[in-house]
């Protein structure tokens, strides 16, 4: 493993109360027309590859345990491969790797 699979996360963000109710958060969210609607275009955010619904799960693009919400601008559908794949791992940390 390199330096770049670990991350330094912070104390407050990682909160297991803080993380249960970002959670708690995501399950009413995925009961809500605007998730229905996002697992309905079956398109995964980040291979933009076609799934069926089964096969899409909801990504927080900030993970919990990076500071981010169970809010509409944070998540999205994806397929497990990418959510797997994406791990704790932020947008800008993903274009940075790949200008090295």
């Amino acid at each position: 493993m390199s330096q770049s699979d670990y991350y330094i996360l912070d104390p407050a963000l990682t909160d297991p109360l803080r993380i249960k109710r970002e959670r708690e958060k995501a399950q009413r969210l995925k009961k809500s027309q605007w998730w229905l609607t996002q697992l309905n275009r079956g398109v995964c955010h980040y291979c933009e590859k076609r799934f069926t619904r089964a096969e899409l799960t909801m990504d927080h693009i900030v993970p919990l345990a990076r500071g981010g919400t169970s809010a509409a601008g944070n998540v999205v559908p994806a397929c497990k491969k990418c959510n797997r794949d994406k791990k704790l791992t932020i947008p800008v940390e993903k274009i940075l790797g790949e200008a090295r």
